[in-house]
């Protein structure tokens, strides 16, 4: 099972797209893994036959749990070029030990695999082919790097994980967690009870968010904006977007504008604190809002980035993309990295006030009720309008009440003055 994302522990397959028997090059789907995050494909980095499938279609196991066996036919291309025993001496030839398919990009293979000579390296038109795990051509595809430039350590020369990470920024920690149990069986007949296993996003959910609530000290802090100019401004906004063929904005994208711009007044809350050892903190000059999605997979978090140097337009267009990918669980890990910001916006649901837990290393996460009608008093006269709820859910270490306060004060003005969001 290999490491397809940095917070990835275990892996579910999927889809078998090859079978016992089938032949495989190098490159192939061999299989569809369900991560942590999405789904993603799993190519070949040998060539062979698939001997045998270890972990069948909807099972889980931990990071290099072998999957399959792969048969390169080095082994018995080497014992067929062996000399000939002399006919006075038996020599058993034990059958060649097919590879292991699916361990960890920085595992070790075979020794079959690892041995191969020089010469049976294929090469292209532009020299020898640069063997490389899966993981590391979707991360060179992500991020542009140029492999034939790059120097394989992993056995036979294959480039692995380490060789490449001093390309891009943030190397994930290695941690392997132990497989879970999946079938689920009735544990309490008293209450009725059942196990029913979790999935991988909903484990990883957990570990994070209970990490977080226990080793960030959060408080939080809550604000209420007269939202009727921002529902009245909207209203007009989207008829001329409508009779432009244009797609609509919601409240979700004018909040993430709103929160881009107080953002870029208060730098310190768009920053994240290092460890408690060190003695400086990191603040972000990009303001990169993660948008919080409840996507039939799990709560997923998809990252808008520059979100203050886009419209408000670009900006609807860009969270419904990142949506609809949440959804089919098909967001890659660059789409789900580098947020310096996060709001989670429960006001679909009805829900007019709560508190969220911070998506670390992030400093601060917004809470966003719903926009209700409530009775007000504008200049002394008790009038019904919009009322929108927030809490903004601030890290203590660096993030202190007064400055907590002053974000939602310059948030809760851009919200009661919409116009200037566009201007």
């Amino acid at each position: 099972m290999p490491r397809l994302s940095d917070t990835m522990e275990e892996g579910a397959v999927a889809t078998w797209h090859k079978h016992p028997g089938d032949h495989v090059d190098v490159g192939d789907v061999l299989v569809e893994i369900e991560t942590d995050k999405a789904t993603m494909e799993y190519e070949a980095y040998e060539a062979g036959t698939l001997t045998e499938i270890l972990v069948a279609e909807g099972e889980t196991v931990a990071i290099g749990t072998p999957i399959a066996l792969l048969d390169s036919g080095v082994a018995t291309a080497r014992a067929v070029a062996a000399p000939s025993p002399s006919p006075s001496t038996e020599v058993t030839t034990p059958p060649p030990a097919p590879q292991a398919v699916g361990s960890a990009p920085d595992a070790p293979l075979d020794t079959t695999v690892a041995e191969r000579p020089v010469s049976a390296v294929p090469t292209g038109a532009d020299g020898p082919r640069r063997f490389a795990s899966p993981l590391v051509r979707r991360i060179a595809r992500q991020y542009g790097i140029d492999l034939s430039g790059v120097r394989g350590t992993g056995p036979g020369g294959r480039i692995i994980r380490r060789d490449i990470m001093s390309l891009v920024d943030g190397a994930a920690n290695e941690v392997v967690a132990e497989p879970a149990e999946h079938a689920p069986v009735i544990t309490d007949e008293r209450r009725g009870s059942e196990s029913v296993a979790l999935s991988s996003t909903r484990r990883v959910i957990a570990r994070r968010l209970g990490e977080s609530a226990r080793t960030i000290p959060h408080f939080f802090v809550t604000a209420v904006a007269d939202a009727h100019a921002l529902v009245a401004m909207r209203t007009e906004l989207n008829a001329q977007l409508v009779a432009v063929g244009r797609a609509k904005v919601s409240v979700n994208d004018l909040l993430i504008r709103a929160c881009a711009l107080a953002l870029r007044e208060h730098p310190q809350v768009n920053a994240s604190y290092i460890d408690d050892a060190s003695t400086t903190m990191m603040v972000h000059h990009r303001i990169n809002i993660g948008v919080a999605v409840a996507s039939a997979n799990g709560l997923v978090v998809p990252v808008i980035n520059d979100a203050d140097q886009k419209t408000i337009s670009e900006l609807g267009v860009e969270a419904k993309r990142l949506a609809a990918l949440a959804n089919d669980k098909k967001l890659s890990l660059e789409q789900m990295s580098g947020g310096t910001f996060t709001i989670s916006n429960l006001g679909m649901f009805g829900v007019e006030q709560f508190t969220a837990i911070i998506n670390p290393p992030e400093g601060a996460i917004l809470a966003v009720g719903a926009t209700t009608l409530e009775p007000r008093v504008i200049d002394g006269e008790v009038q019904v309008r919009h009322t929108m709820r927030y809490t903004l859910s601030s890290d203590h270490r660096i993030i202190d009440g007064a400055l907590a306060a002053q974000f939602l004060q310059t948030l809760t003005t851009y919200l009661e003055n919409p116009w200037s969001l566009v201007a």
